[in-house]
């Protein structure tokens, strides 16, 4: 984290690579989150927030949708958004739209990166048929476990 903050994210004047040690940066933070607890969790997971936030906003401005290192910020974002801070809707939204603004450029896809950025959006989408069958699965517990209207109270 040290040589992401002192040399590599402050000497990347490309948008790719900015977007790479910032992504880089929010991952290894999240890594941290993934196991710290209390304060040590929560600024982990801040510090995750504003480096995965700086990457998404260099990423949207400067790399097209289907780009190998934006669909993979997209991916690492939403598992973020799912995991650590326990936002499934976050987390699907967000992956939902990588992957959606992905598909409609799908044409523009140089053949180099195509490998990459096919399975990234495969992994984005078994996240969402994942995150969201989880979704309906605690919604149904939420309809089962609430309380039942009272009854026969003799009006």
């Amino acid at each position: 984290l040290k040589l992401l903050d002192s040399h590599l994210v402050p000497s990347s004047t490309a948008p790719e690579s900015k977007v790479f040690y910032l992504k880089m940066k929010g991952d290894y933070y999240r890594y941290l989150a993934e196991f710290k607890t209390g304060a040590e969790r929560k600024d982990a997971a801040e510090n995750t927030m504003v480096a995965y936030k700086a990457a998404q906003d260099i990423a949207l401005a400067e790399l097209p949708p289907t780009h190998p290192i934006r669909l993979g910020l997209a991916l690492n974002f939403s598992v973020f958004y799912y995991e650590i801070l326990n936002s499934p809707d976050r987390a699907c939204n967000l992956a939902k739209q990588a992957f959606d603004e992905a598909i409609s450029e799908l044409d523009t896809l140089s053949e180099e990166s195509y490998k990459d950025s096919t399975l990234i959006m495969q992994l984005l989408r078994d996240n969402l048929t994942l995150w969201t069958s989880d979704i309906s699965e605690d919604a149904a517990e939420e309809i089962k476990e609430a309380p039942k209207g009272e009854s026969g109270d003799g009006q």
